[in-house]
């Protein structure tokens, strides 16, 4: 892919002009209203002939005809527009998204770093990511558990930082493989070029891209948006899943069959004061236990073994906030995180469950979309909130009042689309590097890139931009590769996969895009599996991108047959 570099938009003068609207309106004179006669006037009618009284019915007939025709007309009404703004609903002003460019409401602060002063376009975060970032390793105080950290676990950190290496390259991808927006991606553990995602619909889908053309799409699976997935490592061919529906499915990758292992709402639906959505879930690999959370506040546990639930609800969040995520330390499965609506991260020990028992509570601007432990040591902490902010604790043994750093970053959306989420790379020892999608758009050329940001968490500076001019739309959803340097991303209803571009002769790279990067659609599946449908998020309902999306399909198919 050609380099690309940032131009600025300029800004068409925009102003309303005013609009004619046709309307039909009734005539000065209605044959409906009628006028009081007085009594003589009464005597002189009734004293009148014949003949004048056959010319006045006659009259009277061509009066209504000619009143019904001036009611038929349409009389031009001129209505003058006023400016409204999207963001305040104020008047006399804009604001919101002219193609890659964001313009501010007045009466509101940048939108990227929710400070005023200053415009989004030329805030200094965006310029500079690292802006106002704290680049020391380690910002708290020791305390006496850090020496427990140094001989247990800072031995797994090298002393160097290795060389950061980025799928910065569209290796291969398919156009429209699910029927609603991407949710969730997950590799699978052993088979390498397998990967799974789940859908706003409740579907499941299998894809080989190692072999492009081997996918499958479970559509009974789930009613709903799946939120989670995770592998039983005991047996790497049954997935657990859990969803808006309130339930958690065991499914067998093979079959396509599944049970339910939590239902919480057996009943059906009976309103939205009672339907229970499960959104968080981990499970504690030493004790095959799975953790799952609802949109209450609640924690749930699961005994994958046995199939039962052993304990729950707990309430570890705000009741009635929702709790939409948990992730297990690597290191001391015990320990976990949540974090939910309450704009709170809290760390907990499952030995000791009750209300109100966390060991820490991190405090956050916003909601918080994710909360991860570091893949290797799980000695830092990296959380997503609402607030455009990613926040870095360098060790879950120091000061948790306040974060090592907090990142700008854009991730604060409206509506339509999967919240964003910054994850670790498990392929990095040093425990520094975390990828996640951008929200605002960029000009690249004169082209709108959303690209996906590779971020050091430890300077706060960007790595590296990923994107792809065929790629228009926005990538919430990303995974990193447990072994390989394969980047995955959900855009709307598409899947691509991302590979580095070095390593390979240009030959080598010529002859893999030709035979591997193809973009196609879904075929028909048997019963229990879905084609492709209509989705209703923004990302594909207008007809131009329709139309992108086909002329897409057709280049790279075209391209795959001359190869």
């Amino acid at each position: 892919m050609p380099k690309l570099e940032r131009g600025k938009a300029s800004l068409p003068s925009s102003s309303f002009s005013p609009v004619v609207v046709q309307m039909e309106t009734d005539s000065e004179e209605s044959p409906f209203s009628s006028s009081s006669s007085s009594e003589g006037e009464e005597e002189e009618v009734g004293r009148v002939s014949d003949d004048e009284d056959e010319r006045n019915d006659e009259e009277a007939v061509e009066g209504e005809e000619e009143d019904r025709a001036k009611k038929r007309r349409k009389a031009p009404i001129t209505i003058s527009l006023k400016k409204v703004c999207k963001v305040c609903k104020g008047t006399g002003h804009e604001a919101g998204f002219r193609g890659a460019t964001y313009i501010d409401c007045p009466r509101k602060p940048c939108f990227l770093c929710k400070r005023p002063g200053h415009t989004t376009m030329s805030c200094p975060h965006r310029v500079a990511m690292e802006h106002g970032v704290i680049p020391a390793p380690r910002r708290n105080a020791d305390t006496s558990l850090d020496y427990i950290f140094k001989r247990q676990l800072k031995a797994k950190i090298p002393m160097i930082k290795p060389t950061f290496v980025i799928p910065d390259h569209l290796d291969c991808g398919i156009i429209r493989f699910h029927s609603r927006r991407v949710t969730c991606l997950e590799f699978h553990p052993t088979r390498t070029h397998v990967l799974l995602s789940g859908d706003k619909k409740g579907q499941l889908g299998i894809w080989d891209y190692g072999k492009l053309h081997e996918k499958t799409v479970y559509g009974s699976i789930h009613s709903c948006i799946v939120n989670n997935m995770k592998f039983n490592l005991e047996n790497d061919g049954v997935l657990y899943t859990s969803s808006s529906d309130g339930t958690v499915r065991c499914t067998d990758l093979e079959t396509g069959t599944s049970f339910f292992l939590l239902d919480l709402n057996p009943e059906g639906w009976n309103g939205p004061a009672t339907w229970r959505m499960l959104y968080g879930m981990d499970i504690n690999v030493e004790k095959g236990l799975l953790l799952v959370a609802d949109n209450f506040g609640y924690l749930y546990l699961v005994d994958g073994r046995l199939k039962t639930r052993i304990a729950g609800p707990i309430l570890i969040h705000k009741k009635g906030s929702k709790v939409v995520g948990l992730h297990c330390n690597p290191v001391q499965p015990d320990l976990f995180l949540s974090c939910g609506n309450d704009h709170f991260a809290r760390i907990w020990d499952a030995r000791r469950l009750e209300a109100e028992s966390s060991l820490a509570s991190l405090a956050h601007g916003r909601v918080v979309n994710s909360a991860y432990f570091s893949p290797l040591t799980g000695n830092k902490i990296l959380t997503t909130s609402q607030d455009n902010r990613i926040r870095v604790w360098d060790s879950i043994f120091g000061n948790l009042e306040s974060p090592s750093r907090e990142i700008v970053h854009s991730h604060d959306f409206n509506r339509h689309l999967t919240p964003f989420r910054a994850e670790w790379d498990p392929k990095d020892p040093s425990e520094s590097l975390a990828v996640i999608g951008r929200y605002i758009s960029e000009n690249y050329e004169g082209v709108a890139l959303h690209p996906i940001d590779f971020i050091d968490m430890s300077t706060g500076k960007l790595v590296a931009e990923v994107m792809n001019t065929d790629i228009t739309t926005i990538s919430p959803v990303t995974k990193l590769h447990p072994r390989d340097d394969v980047l995955a991303s959900g855009s709307s209803r598409s899947l691509f996969i991302w590979k580095p571009k070095g390593g390979k002769s240009p030959e080598q790279q010529l002859l893999e895009g030709k035979s591997k990067k193809i973009f196609g659609r879904v075929e028909k599946k048997s019963s229990g599996k879905l084609d492709g449908e209509s989705d209703d998020d923004f990302d594909f309902s207008s007809k131009e991108k329709k139309l992108r999306a086909k002329n897409l399909e057709g280049k790279y198919l075209s391209g795959q047959k001359k190869g």
